[in-house]
């Protein structure tokens, strides 16, 4: 059974950090491109950061360049968001998501989500 359960996540400041986790369970972690996502109300939901297969291939989108950092331990089948220097506009729902491209298709997993809120 394929599972993706985030953690990490409540309310912070305005400047504060927060660090999420995301384990994976029933596939193979380390073939699967990992990202996360988030949904603000009233707002479709957004790419933030995903995290490829080899080592060094990241992307984020160009709002949290700079402050969050995405990483990943296969032999924890853990994807993090370390998320820094914090604003209120990265109040959202976030998601994790794992991605795998073959001859095949397509095949993606999504966690359940965590709030994430940044508030003073």
């Amino acid at each position: 059974q394929v599972q993706l359960v985030e953690s990490g996540g409540g309310l912070v400041q305005p400047g504060g950090s927060l660090r999420l986790s995301c384990v994976a369970s029933g596939f193979t972690f380390s073939s699967y491109t990992m990202s996360w996502y988030r949904q603000a109300p009233g707002k479709e939901r957004e790419v933030v950061a995903f995290i490829g297969t080899v080592e060094g291939s990241t992307y984020y989108v160009d709002s949290v360049k700079g402050r969050f950092t995405i990483s990943r331990d296969n032999a924890k089948n853990t994807v993090y968001l370390q998320m820094n220097i914090m604003r209120p506009e990265d109040t959202a729902v976030y998601y994790c998501k794992a991605l795998s491209r073959s001859r095949s298709g397509v095949v993606d997993y999504w966690g359940q989500g965590t709030q994430v809120t940044v508030s003073s």
